[in-house]
């Protein structure tokens, strides 16, 4: 019993440390090494060749790579790898904090979407608030961002829009594919790292990628540049371990709570090591869409638990329903009476 709450306490403490860190570490990498495609295909790399040394030494299970399957899922690859390269690009051009504010919008456009495309019921009340001060936090970040530039925010726009599509279409698109879960990060990663070329050449990436490879001495060779990008990648593949390892280890709403607070420890930790971070009144509205982060997830929760006890009175009412019943109680009545008679008689 002491070894596997020590194993599920590790388990929390390796993905918040990862949680909390990534972002920052990812604005490092990109601000020491300013390749955004290069980067991150050095990303999906560590990723797929994690997936494959592991599931070789047993420690975990893959679906193995199948051409069917991955034209099936190319849609959501493509989604996948938008949603990171606009998250790279974002953090190029902007601090950690702008990136968290436009990551806590994405409640707010999940919902409009579901209502409107998936039909879904419209947001409870609870959730409805959590939703409004989420959009007022955000906007008086906005408002008072001193390093706002159009740049930076037309990569935001674009995030939102991709990560927001990869939560309402492509999840659920992919849940239909049969994929196990390291499947499912093989087959992200590994059709991601062939779509990466061609976005080098599209973004023009690739003059400026071999322009460096021939002069002497580029950005990738400097001690701090190959520590944060080597950093970047291995956090990249310990993120989806311990994710998807304590997702199993604890409770939907414990994992929702530990997610929270990396937030909080992201801001935090991005105050403390330097100055690339907004300014005080712009930290209070980020903690307020945090805040508002907190309120829509119990919201959901609580929708959540009603609906599962709705549902387990339903199937107990039906449960104990009679398989036939009776066309008028006052006959059972009467059957009743008469057996009490003959027993009595």
């Amino acid at each position: 019993m002491a070894s596997n709450q020590y194993a599920t306490t590790s388990l929390v403490i390796g993905y918040a440390l990862c949680s909390s860190l990534l972002a920052v570490i990812n604005k490092l990498a990109i601000w020491k090494f300013d390749y955004p495609g290069l980067l991150t295909a050095l990303q999906y790399f560590t990723s797929v060749v994690g997936v494959w040394v592991l599931g070789k030494f047993g420690f975990l299970h893959y679906d193995a790579f199948n051409l069917e399957t991955a034209k099936k899922f190319l849609p959501a690859a493509f989604v996948f790898y938008l949603a990171i390269f606009t998250n790279t690009n974002l953090l190029r051009h902007a601090n950690v904090d702008t990136f968290i504010v436009f990551r806590s919008l994405t409640p707010l456009l999940v919902a409009i979407a579901d209502t409107l495309f998936r039909k879904q019921p419209w947001p409870s009340k609870l959730t409805f608030v959590s939703l409004v001060i989420i959009l007022l936090g955000a906007v008086g970040y906005v408002s008072t961002d001193q390093g706002f530039n159009l740049t930076a925010y037309s990569w935001a726009i674009a995030y939102l829009v991709t990560i927001t599509t990869e939560m309402v279409y492509i999840k659920h698109m992919v849940t239909n594919l049969g994929l196990n879960t390291w499947g499912f990060v093989l087959y992200n990663n590994l059709i991601s790292l062939f779509l990466a070329p061609f976005f080098w050449i599209i973004t023009g990436e690739y003059s400026d990628v071999f322009q460096n490879i021939s002069s002497s001495g580029g950005p990738l060779f400097e001690p701090v540049a190959f520590l944060a990008v080597s950093l970047s990648c291995v956090f990249g593949l310990l993120i989806s371990f311990f994710g998807f390892a304590t997702r199993k280890a604890i409770s939907a709403t414990a994992f929702t709570v530990t997610g929270v607070v990396n937030k909080f420890l992201t801001v935090a930790i991005n105050v403390l090591i330097w100055d690339k971070h907004a300014s005080s009144f712009g930290l209070l509205c980020l903690v307020l869409t945090l805040v508002g982060g907190i309120l829509y997830q119990q919201s959901v929760t609580v929708l959540k638990a009603s609906n599962k006890e709705e549902q387990a009175a339903k199937d107990e009412e039906e449960e104990e329903a009679p398989l036939v019943k009776p066309a008028d109680q006052k006959d059972v009545d009467n059957g009743k009476a008469d057996e009490e008679k003959g027993v009595s008689g």
